[in-house]
């Protein structure tokens, strides 16, 4: 816990050419977050001192702001994140022909099984009310 609360009030990027487009986007959610919350905070805030009212949810957002850029930068979660991106950078990802004939075959398949699903309700349905005279509740 003393490293995280170290880290924290560390200025400098650990290891900073690495791993840059996965921290960029890691922090970018990071910090959308911490922006809906300063402005969810500043709306729940209406009635109050304009001063409180958006003051305090902009200290929020700065404060928010720092920790984000100190949490990808944090030594285990920054190596995470450049194991993230060098394994993304192995992946070998479909063209678009072979993407909408997947997306294709997906597409069948679930209209297939929709279609065998509709016939058993159909048989279940004339077997219970039509021949045995079972009729539901009400």
């Amino acid at each position: 816990m003393s490293t995280v609360l170290t880290e924290l009030f560390r200025a400098q990027a650990y290891k900073r050419t690495q791993g840059r487009i996965t921290r960029r986007v890691t922090f970018a959610a990071m910090v959308l977050g911490a922006l809906t919350g300063c402005y969810r905070l500043s709306q729940q805030l209406q009635f109050s001192d304009p001063m409180i009212r958006y003051g305090l949810p902009g200290l929020l957002f700065l404060l928010g702001l720092w920790l984000c850029y100190r949490i990808v930068n944090i030594p285990r979660f920054a190596d995470f994140l450049i194991s993230v991106e060098a394994e993304m950078a192995k992946v070998s990802w479909p063209t678009r022909s072979e993407l909408f004939r997947s997306s294709v075959v997906v597409l069948v398949t679930i209209l297939l099984l929709t279609a065998v699903l509709f016939a058993y309700d159909l048989v279940w349905q004339f077997l219970l009310i039509d021949l045995l005279r079972i009729t539901g509740p009400g």
